[in-house]
């Protein structure tokens, strides 16, 4: 058994918890996974089963927990519109009554606690990059809304907690981020783009493909929560965490059927409502407090992407119910 820290993962199982849950295994932590696998699988985290050291709690963030930890990670949310859409009355309640339970759990042991939250609170930014003191152009009412403002509140609730109680919190701000473990389904452009560039078929594009996106490969993106929560000075930030080169999603389609060397070409749809024109994370205090910046390229990371969807099993994921 480890003599390192009890720490809890919620939502360990998804693409950024998986990879989070091994690197506190590999720095001799004791990690506890909750999740209730409607996003992911036990598949993502069966190589830690074994391990002495790691331990499943098959449950929803939404139910009230109390467990003896000392550091928390709420990774627990939906994270892709083709899942938060699904039920968004249940994507607004794991945002915000999960974020309630985590912090009433971490209140009665005064130990520090991390948010997840998402460069979607900046909704379609007018402004580019979007730095930490952008307010957000955000449409409450519309169908990005369940996660764009549950994750809102849920900022709003962790610092509520610290002004109220002075517990130590952590809020960092998610950019785009991809890597092995992703969904296939999740209908995010990095997953469809390698599928449909794998299987020779048309490439889907909305809008005309010049809308803009920053990746961030996902141990890059792991190394910045680990940083962002053990810090000396305590910052809670919120802070932009994420990769600042910008694609076009054309030219992220023609890199793919590069990298592939697919014979896929591009189709083009119309664009979902509220879809951002630009997604660039402005870093520059991530890079002052922790001391931090990504430092995987895109072609290197969208190669292990692709080498990942190559050796996928896709039978084992079958296509969300719409």
């Amino acid at each position: 058994m480890s003599d390192g820290k009890r720490i809890l993962v919620a939502g360990g199982a998804g693409l950024i918890g998986q990879h989070l849950c091994r690197r506190l295994l590999a720095d001799g932590q004791y990690v506890i996974c909750l999740d209730n696998f409607f996003t992911s699988h036990e598949r993502n985290i069966a190589e830690f089963l074994p391990n002495e050291n790691f331990e499943l709690i098959r449950r929803d963030v939404t139910e009230p927990i109390e467990l003896a930890v000392d550091e928390t990670y709420n990774l627990a949310c939906p994270a892709s519109p083709v899942h938060y859409q699904h039920n968004p009355i249940r994507t607004l309640q794991t945002s915000i009554d999960g974020s309630l339970h985590l912090l009433r759990n971490a209140l009665r042991t005064n130990t520090p606690i991390l948010q997840a939250s998402t460069s979607e609170v900046y909704g379609d930014p007018d402004v580019s990059p979007q730095s930490e003191t952008y307010l957000g152009s955000v449409n409450p009412i519309g169908p990005r809304a369940c996660y764009d403002e549950g994750k809102r509140c849920a900022e709003t609730l962790f610092f509520d907690f610290q002004r109220m109680h002075n517990l130590p919190i952590r809020v960092a701000r998610i950019f785009n981020t991809y890597g092995p473990g992703q969904h296939p389904h999740d209908g995010r452009v990095v997953s469809n783009f390698i599928l449909q560039a794998l299987a020779n078929k048309p490439i889907t594009v909305y809008g005309d493909g010049t809308r803009t996106r920053s990746f961030c490969y996902v141990t890059d993106l792991v190394d910045a929560l680990v940083l962002l929560m053990e810090n000396p000075d305590n910052f809670s930030g919120p802070v932009n965490l994420g990769n600042p080169d910008e694609i076009s999603i054309r030219r992220l389609a023609e890199t793919i059927i590069s990298l592939t060397g697919s014979t896929s070409e591009m189709v083009h749809q119309d664009l979902p409502a509220d879809d951002p024109k630009q997604r660039r994370p402005d870093i520059t205090l991530a890079e002052q407090t922790l001391h931090w910046k990504p430092t995987t390229s895109l072609t290197e990371g969208l190669t292990k992407t692709i080498d990942y969807f190559r050796r996928l099993d896709l039978s084992n994921f079958p296509p969300p119910v719409r």
